[in-house]
């Protein structure tokens, strides 16, 4: 390990890169991604920053080492969530040593990675390379998910693996749930509460639409099934409702906030296509508009190529079995790109949002092994296999 590494996750923790869906709370990433491509022109990689449409202060950065069509993705998120300075120990943009332990906003989830994926790479040259060596670094995964989004459109980067470095306690996870946030929105007919005939109360009408989202929610479990994952189901959680002005009036207009997440193998489209359906005909009956809207754009389920090389390699350098979670992430759009992909990083999800967010000091060096172990694998062989 070199002494480059803390000097750079310490720069990275020392630049605040929030997103958020809140505008109060969102800031750019362009500050950090010009640090990386700055370090990795330096290592000899060509760096293109990528602007994210609309958001001048966003990119992403595509660095390549090498050459060829095959090759390998490692990626990262600049960005991190929100956070209450009030609450932790010490300040969250300053790299904080402590009980083996490296504290700061961005330690685990997710911007470490990053610093570690180019200590992996540092001392290799151009001509080294048979396939290339991507570190791929994104935008907003936290909020929109805009970064990955914006790739996806591009058909970029091409590679044929790709490693999504989240926290995962160095366990390969091959496949994940996707998230729809969705509102329903119901607007009825306002009026004196002394007497109901004279308007339609929005509320009572949400009511039997709750019911009906829990009927729905049920019989999926019937539907569909995956044992792989700790929960198996798909989940449906009722997240908050909103609703009236007034005790005395009754409620014109009400709306529900939930979430879905679903199994690979479910789309978006069908679940919400299945819940429009049964929830127009029951709003029509109780004489209320009905108007159903994503709060998000959905973020689809993720599942690894069958027999798929990355999970075989990355079972065996690590001694894991891959297994799942219920956590979303970037890998389907990587994954929808036609690269074989996992899940795999340093840190443990538990410690990702959290005040004093954290990762494990003895963590560092087994991850640039494992890294090291993938690119001598991928890029350092004529076919991108380890003979």
């Amino acid at each position: 390990m070199s002494q480059l590494l803390l000097p750079a996750i310490r720069q990275l923790i020392a630049t605040s890169s929030i997103s958020s869906t809140r505008p109060e709370f969102d800031q750019g990433n362009r500050e950090v991604i010009e640090l990386l491509a700055n370090w990795l022109g330096d290592m000899g990689f060509a760096c293109e920053i990528i602007p994210i449409p609309g958001s001048p202060h966003k990119a992403n950065l595509i660095a390549t080492l090498g050459k060829g069509s095959g090759g390998l993705v490692l990626s990262g998120h600049t960005d991190t969530v929100p956070c209450d300075d009030s609450l932790w120990s010490q300040s969250p943009f300053e790299l904080t040593e402590r009980d083996n332990r490296l504290y700061g906003l961005g330690t685990c989830d997710m911007k470490s990675f990053l610093a570690l994926a180019m200590e992996a790479a540092r001392g290799l040259k151009p001509e080294d390379i048979k396939q290339p060596l991507i570190i791929l670094a994104t935008a907003d995964e936290e909020s929109t998910m805009s970064g990955a989004r914006e790739l996806a459109r591009l058909g970029q980067p091409k590679a044929r693996y790709a490693v999504v470095g989240e926290p995962t306690s160095l366990t390969p996870l091959n496949m994940h749930k996707g998230i729809m946030m969705e509102r329903i929105t119901l607007t009825g007919k306002s009026g004196h509460s002394s007497d109901p005939s004279k308007g339609r109360n929005a509320m009572d009408a949400m009511h039997k639409i709750m019911t009906a989202l829990m009927t729905l929610r049920e019989e999926w479990k019937t539907q569909y099934n995956n044992p792989g994952f700790t929960v198996p189901m798909p989940t449906l959680n009722l997240g908050c409702i909103h609703g009236g002005d007034n005790p005395n009036r009754i409620c014109e207009s009400c709306s529900l906030e939930y979430d879905v997440r679903i199994l690979p193998g479910m789309e978006s489209e069908t679940i919400r296509h299945s819940i429009r359906r049964r929830i127009n005909p029951l709003a029509e009956q109780l004489g209320v508009g009905f108007e159903l809207s994503a709060i998000t754009p959905s973020i689809e389920s993720f599942a690894s190529q069958p027999n798929s090389q990355l999970v075989a390699a990355c079972e065996k350098l690590t001694g894991h079995t891959s297994t799942s979670a219920a956590f979303a992430t970037e890998a389907p759009f990587l994954s929808k790109m036609g690269m074989d992909t996992l899940v795999l990083g340093p840190g443990d999800i538990a410690q990702a949002h959290q005040p004093d967010e954290f990762i494990g000091l003895d963590t560092l060096e087994p991850t640039i092994e494992l890294l090291r172990g993938l690119i001598k694998k991928f890029c350092l062989t004529e076919t991108g296999e380890e003979s």
